[in-house]
């Protein structure tokens, strides 16, 4: 993974205001926590900017079905509850739609 600093100001700001987020740089790009828990990252991917959302492995199928979704994988496995959003498939809303899911998830956790 490589960091893609427009990317990543997406998603910061649309994390802005919700209590409990963090970052961390992680795996060659920037992480976003609440609480202690991961909710996402943002990287360069193929060029042009991709999110990774971590919805659970119960919501995953139906999270793949979303535009421009598909299977986080990582160093050739694949990680369950993770999914890749291209950053050209996902406008204000949908990246409002993907930041909710990914919060909703990492509310079911205990903080760290």
């Amino acid at each position: 993974m490589a960091r893609s600093p427009e990317t990543e100001a997406r998603l910061r700001a649309a994390l802005e205001g919700h209590e409990g987020i963090s970052e961390k740089p992680m795996m060659g790009a920037v992480c976003f926590f609440l609480d202690g828990n991961m909710v996402g990252c943002a990287d360069l991917g193929d060029g042009d900017g991709r999110f990774m959302f971590r919805v659970g492995k119960a919501a995953q199928d139906d999270a793949l079905a979303q535009p421009g979704a598909e299977p986080a994988i990582l160093g050739g496995r694949r990680m369950g509850g993770l999914i890749f959003v291209a950053a050209g498939a996902c406008d204000a809303a949908a990246l409002r739609d993907w930041t909710a899911r990914a919060l909703d998830f990492a509310r079911t956790l205990p903080p760290k």
